[in-house]
């Protein structure tokens, strides 16, 4: 058995994060508020409505200075804001300032890449990389052995996960395909592995790609993967120090 050590949402893809210390799970859901919003470019394929690919938004994989950014929502007002270390902050409503957005975020983008050009989400549910509404689990004993293996400190942040669990054995999750875990008062249905790319080798301070994660986890473990992609089964309340087990 484990816990929960973290708990992580993510308002607009790929723009920030805020770790929070509880949430509320409902069936066949993404975590409330997280990749909420995305953030398209002037190639997008999007047809205002449903989920898409994430190449059609603006992401830390070929825009790495994303990584560096901060987030913190208010989700009495729905104003949300941004701070980087560069450019500072900016604080606005998603749904009718995005100007405001666009203005504060261009800066960090490459002009040779593709350019923000307006926020947008999909109808009920969140913009998650899985083609299917996920909450992603993070296993920190995982994260230490990367660690171990790089021969130095990693941030977390780098791997964009919503709920992070402690007390469990290194790649425990890796078991854990196709089982119910239940964290909390919710029950979730694990689904697969998450596939990771070059967003994780950009530093979540600065935005500057400085760990070759890829060639990490390939030359540590044979894979690319870190964490696993989960469906919500049973509604219900999961807090920092909850408990996680494998039915």
């Amino acid at each position: 058995m484990g816990t929960v050590a973290q708990i992580w949402r993510h308002p607009i893809k790929s723009h920030g994060r805020e770790a929070i210390d509880a949430t509320h799970l409902a069936a066949g859901k993404c975590l409330p508020w997280d990749r909420h919003w995305a953030v398209v470019h002037e190639r997008t394929k999007f047809d205002g409505e449903n989920w898409a690919m994430c190449r059609n938004f603006m992401i830390g994989t070929l825009t790495p200075t994303l990584a560096g950014i901060w987030a913190e929502l208010d989700e009495a007002t729905g104003r949300l804001t941004l701070r980087h270390q560069d450019i500072g902050s900016v604080t606005f409503d998603p749904d009718t300032e995005e100007h405001l957005f666009l203005d504060w975020v261009t800066p960090l983008c490459p002009p040779e890449r593709d350019m923000p050009a307006a926020i947008v989400k999909a109808e009920g549910r969140g913009m998650t990389d899985s083609a299917f509404p996920s909450i992603s689990l993070m296993n920190r004993t995982s994260h230490a052995a990367v660690e171990q293996a790089h021969g130095a400190p990693l941030e977390q942040e780098r791997w964009r996960g919503n709920i992070w669990l402690d007390g469990l054995a290194p790649w425990a999750e890796e078991q854990w395909i196709g089982k119910t875990i239940r964290i909390g008062g919710a029950t979730l249905e694990v689904r697969e592995p998450i596939r990771r790319c070059l967003h994780t080798a950009a530093n979540p301070a600065s935005g500057d790609r400085d760990v070759d994660t890829i060639s990490v986890l390939k030359t540590g473990f044979g894979h690319q993967n870190f964490g696993v992609y989960a469906v919500v089964t049973q509604d219900g309340p999961v807090a920092v120090g909850d408990a996680a087990e494998v039915l």
